[in-house]
Formats: C-alpha cells, sequence, structure tokens
C-alpha cells in the first residue's frame, strides 16, 4: 500500500472530511453557515479535553477502561483535525504556507 505525501494529501483529506460532513449534516438536517465551522471546532476541543481529562485521571472515567479512554482521545483527536481542515476549506485557508512559516516544513518533502 503506498502512501500519498504532502499537499495533495492534505487537499484529498479535506475532501473526504467535506464529503462526510455534508452526508452528516444532511442526515441530521443541520446547516452550516459561516459559524458552523468554528463553533463545531470549539465543541470537539471541549469533547477532546473532556477524553484527555478522563484518560489522564483528572475526571471522572465511569465504567470505562484504558483502552477504551485512549479510543475515546484518538476518537476525538480525529475529530478535531476534521473540523481543523473543514474550517480552512470552507474559508479557503491555505494550509501549505501556513505550516511553511509555523512549522517551517514542506509539506512535500521529508525534511
Amino acid at each position: 500500500m503506498t502512501q500519498a505525501t504532502g499537499l495533495s494529501s492534505l487537499q484529498d483529506l479535506a475532501d473526504r472530511f467535506e464529503r462526510a460532513s455534508q452526508a452528516y449534516v444532511a442526515a441530521f438536517g443541520l446547516r452550516r453557515d459561516a459559524d458552523w465551522y468554528i463553533l463545531k471546532l470549539q465543541e470537539e476541543v471541549g469533547e477532546l479535553t473532556q477524553a484527555w481529562s478522563r484518560l489522564s485521571g483528572r475526571a471522572r472515567t465511569g465504567d470505562r477502561s484504558e483502552e477504551e479512554l485512549k479510543a475515546q482521545l484518538a476518537d476525538e483527536t480525529a475529530d478535531v483535525l476534521g473540523h481543523i481542515l473543514l474550517l480552512a476549506r470552507n474559508w479557503e485557508v491555505d494550509l501549505a504556507p501556513a505550516i511553511r512559516r509555523k512549522w517551517r516544513f514542506e509539506l512535500d518533502s521529508d525534511t
């Protein structure tokens, strides 16, 4: 199995999240307006924080095992990633130059 790298894979990933998001809002009769993207991202960051608090022993875990808590953290991390890409896509944010500026690497290289 080959793995796509660089900018094309980032755009492909954003496109896949977009299709999944469109299906989600259609299934539940939701409307995505200009505010939805940032508000949904904020909601997901809150859920990620809650998952981290449970896993790190800072919140009640209920009857969840460590494995379940780690899975929840992974799920919420995936949600945050998806909503960041949706926000960027909606607002036509070109992430490649921002990644170069902020993280000092090129998406299409290993360095």
